[in-house]
């Protein structure tokens, strides 16, 4: 009976993987800390080096104490979930000594667009500008109130608060179009708009005072038979109405 070799291939392996795992035990007993896995799957020791470290933030509860007027105009602000530190700093030293230590205000112009300046990512209705042709030379405070930020007036252009989609219609050939053209636009919108949402349009016959045929329009501008073209669906559905040269 003859016996079978063994795989002159499986010794190089088998020694392969004994050098990885005898690298494996030793790497683990002199790079993981010592406290590793005592009460989870993390360093234990990081617990009692964190509590150790001196607290930098007091918390918006603790500047209530003193300037219980200010919270009171932020609460009925859009900024009232914003934490008081976010704009003036860790204030724990200025709580334990509040004439010795004053917090940072932010009166310039750097610090709003942080959050203001605009982002395409944020969402639509955020208020957003352009820090360079919003105002320029100007603090935002000399406008706005930090703790109530409410405009000193309604915006005058929809850009104020749509500036991705004005960015893409001011390279369209809607370019020319207001906005309301083709929104109707309550009043209202313009102060409270996440309340009074303008309207958008709902039948094609919008697209069609300019696109049907015999509409009174331009003659460059393109026509289509609202009768026929597109069947059941309405403009949008095909054509993006601030950048429609992009069919959907």
């Amino acid at each position: 009976m003859s016996v079978r070799k063994i795989p002159q291939q499986l010794v190089p392996l088998a020694l392969i993987f004994a050098v990885a795992l005898a690298a494996l035990f030793i790497a683990r007993k002199l790079l993981v800390p010592a406290t590793f896995g005592d009460i989870g799957y993390y360093r234990a020791a990081a617990v009692g080096e964190i509590a150790s470290q001196p607290i930098a933030y007091a918390g918006s509860r603790a500047c209530l104490d003193c300037h219980d007027d200010v919270d009171q105009i932020k609460r009925q602000s859009k900024h009232r979930s914003v934490s008081c530190e976010v704009c003036h700093g860790d204030a724990a030293k200025h709580v334990e000594a509040p004439d010795q230590v004053k917090p940072i205000k932010p009166i310039g112009r750097g610090y709003c667009p942080l959050c203001h300046g605009y982002d395409p990512a944020r969402p639509t209705g955020f208020p957003q500008i352009n820090p360079d042709v919003h105002n320029p030379g100007r603090a935002c405070m000399s406008c706005h109130n930090a703790h109530n930020p409410m405009l000193p007036h309604a915006p005058e252009e929809c850009a104020a608060c749509h500036r991705q989609i004005a960015s893409q219609k001011t390279v369209s050939r809607h370019a020319t179009l207001t906005c309301t053209t083709c929104h109707e636009t309550p009043e209202g919108h313009r102060s409270t708009p996440n309340l009074i949402p303008a309207e958008k349009p709902k039948t094609k016959e919008l697209c069609g005072r300019c696109h049907a045929q015999g509409a009174d329009s331009p003659p460059e501008i393109p026509r289509v038979d609202l009768e026929t073209h597109g069947g059941r669906y309405v403009c949008w559905d095909c054509h993006y109405p601030h950048f429609p040269e992009a069919a959907r």
